[in-house]
């Protein structure tokens, strides 16, 4: 059985590819169990200095699989073994982040994205809210700006991104920063320094750096996983999300 996720590897980076591009790379129990399984291989294999984490097509992850989504305990899992994993992970995004993609993208440790980037909370528009995502998302954001975002849907930008907290760097500088290939002029110094870098001193400095985040799974990890079960079963999302299917407004949009 294939699995939707890509591997390559250069002078020890292991780059994970999501390659579910029918389906926007949504988070699936097939996508969710294939990247566990290869950061898992990762975190055992002493050739990986890194983990890059990007994407086919021009979505970097749409959120939930609304056909098959996984279940809320293997999200948390998934979150919770990136900011875990031993090595850091940097996420590539060179496309559209929507919902539970930017739980993938806060629990990396840096993240660079393309200038034509674009990014939503979109869980409030389906009737759900962003419960399990914000295990990594509410301990590294800004809480005033999140607020906005989180409670409206709105579409925003990478420079917006930075400034929420969920995105290190842009390609906004780069020569040519319509092209989605200049994210890789911001990461080429980034990836430089983590070769450079003790791999027993990154995993010790991502320990520190990642306390306060793995402190909020520990305390909070079960009642957003009730919440979300709780959310997606009620008839609100139901409608949201048939809504989403059909192409058209929910009942409640005024």
């Amino acid at each position: 059985m294939s699995t939707p996720i890509g591997r390559t590897r250069a002078r020890g980076v292991e780059t994970l590819s999501l390659d579910a591009t029918d389906t926007r790379n949504a988070l699936s129990s097939a996508l969710v169990s294939g990247l566990a399984t290869a950061l898992a291989e990762c975190g055992k294999d002493d050739d990986v200095r890194a983990v890059v984490l990007t994407h086919s097509g021009t979505t970097f992850c749409a959120g939930a699989d609304l056909r098959d989504p996984p279940h809320p305990d293997g999200l948390v899992g998934l979150l919770r073994q990136i900011v875990e994993l031993p090595k850091p992970v940097i996420a590539r995004v060179t496309g559209h982040v929507r919902a539970g993609g930017l739980g993938l993208l806060a629990a990396c440790d840096i993240a660079a994205a393309s200038a034509t980037a674009t990014f939503a909370f979109t869980e409030v528009r389906i009737g759900v809210a962003p419960a399990v995502i914000s295990l990594p998302i509410v301990p590294r954001a800004d809480p005033r700006a999140l607020a906005r975002y989180y409670l409206t849907g709105e579409r925003f930008d990478p420079a917006e991104a930075v400034r929420l907290g969920l995105v290190t760097t842009t390609a906004e500088d780069a020569e040519d920063p319509e092209d989605a290939e200049a994210v890789d002029e911001v990461l080429a110094p980034i990836l430089d320094g983590l070769r450079r870098s003790s791999p027993q001193a990154l995993a010790e400095t991502k320990r520190l750096l990642t306390a306060r985040v793995l402190e909020t799974f520990d305390r909070d990890a079960a009642d957003l996983t009730a919440l979300s079960a709780r959310l997606f079963a009620s008839g609100q999302a139901r409608e949201g999300m048939t809504a989403f299917l059909e192409k058209r407004d929910a009942a409640w949009v005024v």
